[in-house]
């Protein structure tokens, strides 16, 4: 015989933080890789630094600039298909 099930789980909405820890883990990754790379060049802490900050300020630029085309692309949705969509 079923029983009632009254707990309620919200995994449906979970997607945005499953996206996040992924997206943080690549960057830390990536950003980490880059310097390590430089630094067995005999690079001085300078060119580390400097390396390491182009690579976290693009990754931040890439992150802004598919949001707001996102952004965009669903206002143009909106403008076509109207508010109701």
């Amino acid at each position: 015989m079923p029983r009632f099930h009254r707990e309620r789980h919200r995994t449906k909405r979970i997607g945005w933080l499953r996206a996040a820890v992924l997206g943080a883990n690549d960057g830390i990754v990536s950003t980490a890789s880059l310097v390590l790379g430089v630094a067995s060049t005999d690079g001085t802490h300078v060119n580390i630094l400097i390396a390491g900050g182009a690579r976290v300020m693009t990754g931040a630029l890439r992150v802004t600039f598919w949001g707001a085309l996102a952004m965009a692309l669903t206002a143009g949705v909106g403008v076509f298909f109207g508010p109701g969509l």
